[in-house]
């Protein structure tokens, strides 16, 4: 299946969860913010949610800063 990561197409096997992807991407652990479909996605679904052919991704990272 073909999605938007970011402003850029990716390919992704059906059945790809959210959490996957975030593994692929090795940002893992890391303060992230996902928006699907402009929708924020919680943290607490990331495992759940089953990514669906031409979903458009937007993943920010938090920076701290002060």
């Amino acid at each position: 299946m073909n999605i938007t990561l970011n402003g850029e197409i990716k390919q992704l096997n059906d059945g790809t969860n959210l959490n996957q992807l975030i593994e692929q991407l090795n940002i893992e652990g890391k303060r992230i913010a996902v928006e699907i479909n402009k929708e924020i996605i919680p943290k607490s679904e990331h495992t759940t949610y089953e990514i669906k052919d031409g979903d458009h991704i937007e993943i920010v990272h938090a920076i701290g800063g002060g």
